[in-house]
């Protein structure tokens, strides 16, 4: 007996997805089955799992559609070890690709394509460089975390930002102490969150603001996946986190670089408050077929 199912790999800068069509909500997929899915060396290999699935298939978000029913499609995002997550950056300017590359939407230079994810609606555009998705508001935490992580001598302060998805955001002196982090162990936080959190170490660029556009550099770890070579919402916490530190007269522009390559942050104020967008490239590379009883 065999169970194969086709799938699309993608990613973001570097941070790659594996992405399944389940119009109707058919497919059941266990976490361990997710998680060798996303296995490096015993599976396809990804830093997460997303099932594309119509919105109104799907009792947890179907309620979506009462205030946005242009959001058809829902974004079934899984972190590689098959827990759920609320939300990704990268994830839903791939999950953009994928469904105007398939044909699954339509979607015209200058429109909105609207997407259903556990961390409310979501909207993107086309742009220059591939899509740019409104991440929504976003809150900064008041409380103080204290991060530990290998070949940092003592403990750093975090500043703990939330994009739909929780993160702790450190500053680290220099981009000397970021190439030599070592991030194959989990940072530990001090008070862990309940859910735990995305950790992102940043590094200002020298200067720091040229022509108005603030530059950082950053590596992460994501909960339930580890050092990854891009991560969207970390991408959006650690610019909004430095432009907190640097204080007023900060930017509301940031490019911010990460190991798979630079992303595009910017900050603007909406009826509701100040949203974060991000934007940059978002690729499919191949198309394939795996056996799930073969795994």
């Amino acid at each position: 007996m065999t169970r194969l199912i086709d799938f699309t790999k993608g990613n973001g800068t570097g941070n790659d997805f594996v992405l399944v069509l389940d119009e109707n909500a058919e497919l059941e997929l266990s976490a361990k089955e997710i998680a060798k899915i996303c296995d490096r060396h015993f599976g396809i290999g990804a830093d997460g799992f997303i099932r594309v699935v119509r919105t109104a298939k799907v009792a947890e978000v179907k309620g979506q559609l009462k205030e946005a029913p242009e959001a058809e499609w829902f974004m079934d995002y899984y972190n590689a070890d098959g827990s759920v997550a609320e939300m990704c950056g990268n994830g839903s300017r791939v999950f953009a690709r994928y469904l105007t590359e398939k044909g699954l939407v339509n979607l015209q230079d200058g429109q909105t394509l609207s997407i259903a994810t556990r961390a409310g609606v979501k909207d993107l555009q086309r742009n220059m460089a591939g899509f740019a998705v409104d991440m929504g508001r976003w809150k900064l935490d008041k409380d103080e975390v204290l991060v530990h992580a290998s070949h940092l001598e003592v403990p750093r302060p975090g500043q703990g930002i939330n994009v739909g998805n929780p993160h702790v955001v450190v500053a680290l002196a220099d981009s000397s102490e970021l190439r030599e982090l070592a991030l194959h162990d989990a940072p530990r936080l001090d008070p862990n969150p309940p859910t735990g959190a995305n950790v992102e170490f940043v590094v200002p660029e020298e200067p720091m603001v040229k022509n108005g556009v603030g530059y950082i550099s950053m590596r992460v770890f994501e909960r339930g996946v580890g050092e990854t070579l891009s991560c969207g919402t970390g991408i959006c916490a650690a610019a909004l986190a430095t432009r907190h530190w640097a204080g007023a007269g900060a930017p509301n522009t940031w490019q911010v670089t990460v190991p798979g390559g630079t992303l595009g942050v910017r900050m603007f104020a909406t009826e509701d408050g100040e949203h974060v967008g991000l934007s940059g490239a978002a690729v499919l590379t191949y198309d394939g077929q795996i056996d799930l009883d073969a795994l």
